[in-house]
């Protein structure tokens, strides 16, 4: 997504409490997040209530950006709350940026027959601790990664339902407490899902006749 959708919740005791106008800040960095300072994107004060999916309207971001962010909203007596400062990162967006291959199992099963899940290990070594990682993966199919031993997320069914034959969602995970000096270990059991497994009452392989994955592990030293 070229263009991020912000969100978020007012939380406030007094009953009846409601937006009535906002604020967005987008900077480079957390120093930024001031009125009149931000460097990406400073909205102006917008009277609405909306707080649901605002598009960032700043300038063009790149792949791996990371953007801090903050909103001001202002209540229906007038009083001006700030948000603590968050931040997101692009993901990738440009082909270029997409150096892994679709990677599998040789083996194919059968429309109404099951082969084991796919286990796949990549064994690396780190000279020092990586400053950064995040891993990029998805599947035609699901996955669950883990690195040295460690489950990456508790998240399930991964990357999710899509028409596979148009569109397959990805996910990005911030690895690096999971890395370590020297050996590490990346590790992804695969599963049929929607892809190769069934789709409603259809036989097995509605989209494909094997799980595949895509992964690619970026660090920065």
């Amino acid at each position: 997504m070229r263009q991020p959708r912000l969100s978020w919740r007012l939380l406030s005791e007094e009953p009846g409490a409601r937006q009535t106008a906002y604020q967005l800040l987008a900077a480079s960095s957390p120093a930024g997040l001031a009125p009149a300072q931000a460097d990406l994107w400073d909205s102006g004060r917008v009277e609405s209530d909306q707080s649901l999916h605002v598009p960032y309207a700043g300038p063009e971001l790149a792949s791996r950006q990371r953007v801090y962010w903050r909103v001001l909203v202002w209540d229906e007596t007038g009083q001006c709350l700030e948000s603590e400062p968050a931040w997101f990162e692009m993901g990738l967006l440009s082909p270029a940026d997409w150096q892994a291959d679709w990677i599998g199992s040789s083996f194919r099963g059968g429309a109404y027959s099951n082969l084991p899940a796919p286990y796949m290990r990549r064994a690396f070594a780190l000279p020092e601790q990586a400053r950064s990682a995040r891993l990029y993966v998805t599947a035609l199919g699901l996955y669950e990664c883990s690195i040295n031993g460690h489950t990456i997320w508790e998240d399930v069914f991964n990357p999710g339902w899509t028409d596979y034959t148009k569109r397959v969602q990805y996910n990005v995970y911030d690895v690096t407490k999971l890395l370590k000096s020297g050996d590490n270990v990346l590790g992804v059991i695969l599963g049929d899902g929607w892809a190769v497994g069934r789709v409603g009452m259809s036989p097995r392989q509605f989209y494909y006749d094997r799980p595949r994955l895509w992964a690619q592990l970026e660090i920065t030293m």
